[in-house]
């Protein structure tokens, strides 16, 4: 690994490497293993701690496994039913046959996976915590090279193809610069701010990046995952929900649809939930759980029952206040649309893995929850880091021609015209969450409203293009409300454009599905939205 002076200033630090891999999740950390695996200098930067940042760490995460067998196609057709027909089965197998590689991968280097009954390890569940400082210790074997509380700002482009990225030392207060043949994109989703666990710093960064070099996008509409959580808190685990009661906040019970008293919100039970939390205050209660399922319950889910356990509340036994968190693209399908075999995308070098790609081609309309995520991290990981360092490997290791490298970032770094001091990131990534977050906006989608929604959210764009800029650290909180605005817009501009109901795209103008819908939406661009899908020609949005 190679150091030199930087440009930025004089102390920048600069490397070179043959694969950048940007992010810090179980995906960064797969692709960074795959590509040292083919023979390549590898650097991670992440804006976390590799290890402890991204939504993995601090869960408790299943894993869409299935064994080898005969039942596997069977397996993986039960579950292109729900996808509204949007998936791809093939890439549904490629992805449980190497989830379940890496899985017993992960055996085999020594993780302490839990022993079945019968003293066979069961390799379907990871520990979050566990899981990740794993993964921290292999990639540090591995020799890669990681650079933590290093946030990638913006990507390197010789015109060509992508050249590697520059970003910030967090810690020491400098600028860094990477210069490599191929970068990995494993930046995560998009939260829209939402307060949920572990997306703190998911803003769709790796979409802005990618979206700048050119890149396109896909999914972009399947933003309406929540998640029931008790109020207040930013717990999204919402599975001991199916073992609860509802009620309002004069303590009558919630009804349902048919009349009757609600008594699972997971499932078709969590539109009534919706609708009666746009009204007013709902309660729960976990009564349905007998005792023995609330042991397990706690014991199998120890992080959900935190929230209680500092409450001093009895979740069994007591009401308590809930609330539905947006997930935005980090269960949502939307990301970067993955254009190869091995995840790379619309431009070369690049590629995608984890939250930060599209997620269509596994999960469709329907959310990708944890277990298909987290096996969908595994693979692509896998797929991208080999990509990459493949792709470095027929490119040769000499230097990429940096007098040629020129840097892609836009807004948030560059405005377009004189900046504006009292344009504030805080302010800004507000103005978005009141358009993409809200219930009667997001969940229960219309028309009208989406178009006012997106109106406002093409006006804020605009500021922040012509007038958002910082300096020093500051420019990390200015790119991540950027990319939120952006990562909105592809949103609202793809859900209008899905004139139907599909999985979590729920339109009430248009409650059916529409035949000529089955079909992957692709969005791009930044001054101006482009739309198209299967039509040959693409609509263009001018903002």
């Amino acid at each position: 690994m190679r150091r030199t002076a930087g440009s930025a200033s004089a102390d920048a630090l600069h490397l070179e490497a043959d694969v950048l891999v940007l992010g810090g999740g179980p995906a960064a950390a797969w692709a960074a293993l795959a590509a040292a695996e083919g023979g390549a200098r590898v650097v991670l930067a992440d804006k976390g701690y590799l290890g402890t940042s991204g939504a993995t760490a601090p869960s408790n995460t299943g894993t869409w496994c299935v064994p080898p067998g005969d039942n596997r196609a069977e397996v993986v057709e039960k579950r292109w039913q729900r996808t509204g027909g949007l998936a791809d089965r093939r890439w549904m197998l490629r992805t449980v046959d190497q989830a379940y590689e890496n899985l017993l991968q992960l055996a085999e280097w020594g993780y302490p996976f839990p022993s079945e009954d019968d003293g066979r390890l069961y390799i379907a569940n990871l520990r979050g915590p566990d899981y990740m400082r794993f993964m921290r210790r292999r990639v540090l074997t591995a020799g890669v090279t990681v650079l933590d509380h290093h946030p990638a700002l913006e990507l390197l482009s010789d015109g060509e193809a992508v050249t590697g990225a520059t970003g910030l030392d967090r810690q020491r207060h400098r600028d860094w610069r990477v210069d490599a043949r191929a970068v990995v994109l494993a930046t995560g989703g998009c939260a829209f701010g939402e307060r949920i666990l572990g997306a703190t710093g998911l803003t769709g960064d790796g979409a802005l990046m990618a979206a700048e070099a050119g890149a396109s996008l896909s999914g972009m509409e399947f933003t309406g995952k929540y998640t029931m959580a008790p109020h207040g808190t930013s717990l999204n685990k919402g599975l001991p929900f199916r073992w609860a009661s509802f009620f309002r906040e004069n303590g009558e019970p919630l009804l349902g649809v048919d009349g009757e008293p609600l008594r699972n919100g997971i499932g078709s039970a969590e539109r009534d939930v919706a609708a009666a939390l746009i009204e007013g205050p709902v309660y729960a209660r976990l009564d349905q759980a007998e005792p023995a399922l609330a042991d397990w319950l706690r014991r199998g889910q120890p992080n959900c029952f935190v929230p209680y356990d500092k409450a001093g509340i009895d979740p069994f036994r007591e009401l308590f206040r809930v609330t539905l968190k947006a997930e935005g693209t980090v269960r949502g399908t939307g990301g970067i649309r993955v254009a190869t075999e091995t995840c790379g995308t619309d431009v070369p070098a690049l590629f995608v893995a984890g939250d930060a790609a599209s997620r269509e081609h596994l999960a469709g309309s329907s959310s990708g929850g944890g277990a298909i995520n987290s096996s969908w991290a595994l693979a692509s990981g896998w797929w991208a880091g080999h990509g990459a360092a493949s792709h470095a490997k027929r490119t040769g290791r000499a230097s990429p021609f940096r007098s040629r490298s020129r840097p892609l970032g836009r807004a948030g770094l560059r405005p377009a015209g004189p900046s504006a001091a009292g344009l504030e990131p805080a302010e800004i990534v507000a103005a978005v969450r009141a358009e993409v977050t809200p219930l009667e906006r997001n969940y229960f989608r219309e028309g009208v409203r989406l178009a006012a929604s997106r109106e406002r959210v093409e006006a804020v764009w605009r500021e922040v293009r012509d007038h958002l800029a910082a300096s020093g650290t500051d420019r990390l909180r200015a790119r991540e409300a950027a990319s939120i605005v952006a990562n909105a817009r592809w949103s609202l501009a793809s859900a209008l454009e899905r004139r139907e109901s599909r999985g979590m795209h729920r339109r009430e103008d248009f409650p059916g599905q529409g035949p000529g819908f089955a079909r992957s939406i692709l969005v791009s661009g930044l001054d101006a939205v482009r739309l198209s899908g299967d039509e040959p020609a693409a609509r263009e949005l001018a903002s």
